[in-house]
């Protein structure tokens, strides 16, 4: 088999794809299966109660190809970001907890918040932020930071992810190089920081590297442009901040994963068509498109860009192996949820009563 080819045999690995509604339609299923799309991202749309997504991921399961899984992944963050509610043990918000300056507390809590996610099916948690919220009038991370402190967002960043893992479920950090000093919104705009790489090193890099040697194995890209990294991509599309530092100078090893590439700071600028060209190209290895039909799209636009040798297949091949050799190491041999047991794991009083006593959630 060419490199082409197999490169096209394994496109759909790359995708991480939302869809509608709270059961899984005969044409969505269609496609999980033939386009071997890699995992899926759950929204609160798709959520109505734990039983009931359980089945849902189950359903998604039943899609999969071969032994391995699909990733089933959900930003489940606490305070205003956390798609999984009715049922679930609410979560207070990062900033609560960094003031709470107690490591230990929160290494109970996303053990805690893992063993819920994984009692129905989630894999892969887009969460902790790792974001130092430098910037107070930051209308997308504010409170979903643990603190203005690198000290405190580096320790309690460690602390999730060892408590992530412990419970069974992928904590993914976020947003690389660095999303705490923006102005804007990337779901709505472009922003840009102006931050010189040895200040970075310093700071704002801190955080992951500390999450890396605590056993962290997937980052999210930032959609944000820093012209003393690279002055025509953001983050998430820049060779030079995912392969020359990410990569190169620091040294990270697991799975690059983009931040919602439906975002109007990648759309809006670099066009729907070569987006996931650029992104996968720049080292991203997984994509995540918010709807089925812009995952269809951009599933489309990069065989095309295989077909007319604008994509190198390599880059592709490196990125469905980097995931599919995660999942035969986390997630394998797959079994389905028990649907008639989750009640006994998810929003325990007793959770909730700890929450009461250590936060004030």
């Amino acid at each position: 088999m060419s490199s082409i080819d197999h490169a096209k045999e394994l496109l759909g690995e790359i995708f991480i794809m939302g869809f509608n509604g709270t059961e899984l339609s005969d044409d969505t299923a269609a496609f999980l299966s033939q386009a071997r799309i890699g995992g899926v991202i759950l929204f609160g749309p798709n959520f109505e109660d734990p039983k009931q997504v359980a089945t849902l991921i189950n359903q998604v399961q039943d899609c999969r190809a071969g032994d391995l899984p699909l990733w089933v992944s959900v930003d489940h963050e606490g305070g205003k970001v956390q798609r999984f509610r009715t049922g679930f043990t609410r979560l207070p918000e990062a900033s609560e907890i960094g003031r709470s300056d107690s490591p230990k507390l929160l290494f109970e809590l996303s053990e805690m918040i893992a063993a819920e996610l994984k009692a129905v099916g989630v894999s892969v948690n887009f969460a902790p932020v790792a974001d130092i919220h430098s910037n107070p009038g930051n209308p997308v991370i504010g409170n979903r930071a643990f603190s203005s402190s690198e000290e405190v967002v580096s320790k309690m960043v460690s602390a999730y992810v060892r408590g992530h893992l412990t419970g069974g479920v992928q904590p993914c950090v976020k947003h690389f190089p660095g999303h705490g000093d923006t102005h804007v919104d990337s779901h709505f705009a472009l922003p840009k920081v102006i931050g010189q790489i040895e200040a970075l090193r310093d700071r704002e890099f801190r955080p992951f590297t500390k999450a890396f040697k605590s056993g962290c194995r997937w980052l999210m890209t930032a959609h944000v442009l820093n012209p003393n990294l690279d002055a025509v991509y953001p983050a998430t599309l820049s060779k030079r901040i995912l392969k020359d530092i990410l990569r190169e100078e620091m040294r990270y090893t697991g799975i690059i994963v983009s931040d919602d590439m439906e975002m109007k700071a990648i759309t809006a600028h670099y066009g729907a068509e070569e987006a996931p060209r650029l992104a996968i190209d720049a080292g991203c290895d997984l994509l995540i498109y918010r709807t089925e039909a812009a995952t269809r799209h951009a599933y489309t636009s990069l065989m095309k860009a295989l077909e007319e040798g604008r994509l190198n297949p390599d880059r592709v091949i490196d990125a469905a192996e980097i995931s599919m050799e995660m999942k035969r190491e986390t997630l394998f041999p797959y079994f389905p949820v028990d649907e008639t047991r989750v009640s006994e794991k998810v929003g325990l009083p007793a959770t909730a009563s700890w929450l009461k006593e250590n936060f004030s959630a």
